[in-house]
Order: C-alpha cells, then structure tokens, then sequence
C-alpha cells in the first residue's frame, strides 16, 4: 500500500537544493566534489528516511545515514549485487549493519529510479547527507572537506518542523565564536582552536542525556567564586590540566585520547550542580551552586536567538528556555560578563549564555539544530 507524502519533505527541499548548488558552485573545480542532488531527489530521500524512522525492526529505532553519490564518487565503495529500493521498509531492514558511526548507505539514479547501491564511508566534500537522528528527526548535512571528519549541518526536519541553519549567522554582531565554529564557516586550523574543543565538549553534554551545565571562567582573576557557593560541591584541587594538555594537539596527534577527555569531563556535567572550567580548560570543580552575585540584580529576561533562518530575536525570562538550570546559568552571566555557560536540557535543547556587549543582557544562543 502506498504511504501518504511526508508534506515537510516537499516544503524543505527547494531551500536545500539551492543551498547546495551555491555551495558547490563556489567551490568551483579545483576539488574532487559531490553531485548536486535534484530538489526531486532531495525529496525522495528525506521522504523514505522519514517512514524509516518511525519503523523498528526487533524494537531497535533505525540509524541511518543516506549518502547522494555514485559508487564511482567514492574512494571505499561496497556495491550490493542487486541495489535496494529507496523505501522505508527496505532501509530498515538494512540498518543494524549501517548504524556504526561513518557509514552511509549510497543513494544514486538507476533507470531513472533512487537506489540503495551499497555502503561507504568516504564520500567528497559537499556530499549531501542525510542521517535519521531518532523517531521523526531528520538532519541534512555535509562533510566539510576537513580530515577530522567534521560535518555542517544544513537542515533539520522534526514531524511539521523544518529548521533551515541559517549560514550567515556568523556575520551578526557578537554571533560567539562557539556558534560560528558550529556552523562550520570558519574552520579550525588545528586541535589547539579552543572552539573545537568546546563544540566537542557541548556534544558530549547532549548526547548523555540527563542535561548539564558548564561554565567558561576567565582565568585573569578570581571574581567568579563570587557568584559560587563555598566549597564547590567536588573542587578539583590542583586544577585537572589533562584536557588543557590535550588542546594543543596537533591534528596528527592522539585525537582519540583528546575525545575520550572530553567525554569524561562532559560527563560530569550530569552531576546536580554546574561543572567550572577556565579558559585554558582547566576544570576546578563540578557539582558547583550558582548564586546571584551580592549587589547584582536579579536577572528578568536574556535575548534568545537560534542561528535558523526565520528565527527572530525574542526577550523571555529564562526559566522559559528550561527551568531552574537555565536561569542561574544565565544568572551566572549577567553577573560575570566575561564568562560563558553552556547549558543542556535532558529533552535535548542546548543554549550557549555570554553577555552582549551591545545590547547589554545576556544573550541565550539556542544550537540544538547545529549538534544533531
């Protein structure tokens, strides 16, 4: 029986087809790079992974990641001997073998048909890429060209909601340097960016699920034990240096000891309390109550942005992004201005606090649709 169009699908692929012509149009000809799937194909794509993420084969929720590429645009292809059709029920059958982190399943034309031709894991810049994230969530991104492996997210597609990254954040005044790392326009020239590290840190917090909180202290003085209660909960004493260490890398070093590092300090944010780290990343402590600093005034409301396109600037008291956590995170920041928070909620919502400088009230940056 033929499946209703998932309606998102059609709606969305008009903006990603134009997003990845220009793209791949300014990259020219100078690189080896992907083909620029049809706003058609785009559709018949997202459409298929969307009906595959709501099946569960054995009670397991397919993970998925499709690839728009010919066998011969990739360097490791595994070609089937009879390619599957592009259909929810055919890509969740095959998802236990593709679900490790990497592999795509390598979509292309056949007789005027999408097929499943087999498997690979190298695929070229600009590749268009599609990944069921969970049950209705969808993310369209790309590889960036870089050998870390790192991928810019383009779109994120949640049942009607369709989330279109908009890639000239970066250019608005005091857009943070984390979100234009994010975004994946300013590329990191090694390991010792500090802004990698902090995304890594940010994705590791959200991907444990039980919500927490970071804050970025500067390391120039010690004011921001004003706004701590004493003793911090678990201090760290002398500072943990292991991930400043790690930070300098260069990017041929052991980039998996610095991951495993940073999913070790990430999983410290799961403790009740806010984890404190100082701008070298040094961690002094976890577990940390934040209170309002004396003779500063209560925070009322933060400027929310979303680097989406659509998305307008919104004033809104803070326990309105999430609660208790959010609103001594952006406490926090109002009274140490030159401090960061990072904030994950366990629905999986992730907003980055700093204080703007030009309006003059915390600033919360909502990037759960660049962390998927």
């Amino acid at each position: 029986m033929k499946r209703e169009a998932y309606a998102a699908a059609r709606t969305a692929s008009p903006a990603v087809h134009e997003y990845f012509a220009r793209r791949l149009a300014q990259a020219g000809g100078s690189e080896r790079l992907a083909p620029l799937p049809s706003a058609e194909a785009i559709e018949g794509l997202i459409d298929a992974a969307f009906w595959a993420s709501l099946l569960k084969v054995e009670g397991y929720v397919p993970r998925i990641s499709l690839a728009f590429l010919a066998p011969e645009d990739s360097e490791d292809a595994m070609r089937f001997e009879r390619p599957l059709a592009l259909a929810a029920g055919a890509l969740t059958r095959v998802a236990p073998a593709v679900e490790r982190p990497g592999v795509h399943l390598g979509v292309s034309y056949e007789m005027g048909e999408l097929y499943v031709w087999g498997t690979t894991r190298a695929i070229p810049k600009y590749c268009f890429v599609l990944e069921v994230a969970a049950p209705g969530l969808l993310v369209v991104k790309h590889h960036s060209g870089e050998e870390a492996g790192k991928f810019v997210n383009v779109a994120v597609l949640e049942g009607d909601t369709i989330k279109i990254v908009d890639e000239y954040a970066p250019k608005q005044p005091e857009c943070p340097a984390l979100v234009t790392s994010l975004l994946g326009f300013a590329s990191p020239a090694s390991w010792a960016d500090s802004l990698d590290v902090l995304v890594q840190l940010a994705v590791s917090m959200r991907a444990h699920g039980r919500g927490g909180c970071l804050l970025v202290v500067p390391t120039e003085h010690e004011e921001w034990r004003e706004s701590i209660v004493s003793p911090i909960g678990y201090a760290v004493t002398p500072p943990f240096t292991k991930l400043a260490e790690l930070s300098v890398l260069e990017p041929d070093a052991d980039v998996a000891e610095l991951t495993r590092t940073v999913d070790w300090i990430a999983g410290l944010t799961a403790v009740d309390g806010a984890t404190v780290m100082n701008n070298r990343y040094e961690l002094l402590g976890f577990g940390a109550k934040i209170a309002r600093r004396r003779k500063f005034a209560l925070v009322e409301q933060v400027m929310v942005t979303e680097p989406v396109q659509g998305s307008p600037k919104a004033l809104v008291h803070p326990e309105e992004l999430g609660g208790t956590r959010h609103l001594s995170a952006a406490q926090f920041v109002h009274d140490q201005r030159g401090a960061l928070a990072l904030v994950a909620s366990q629905d999986g919502r992730f907003t980055v606090f700093e204080w703007s400088q030009c309006d003059g009230i915390v600033h919360g940056h909502r990037v759960e649709a660049l962390l998927l």
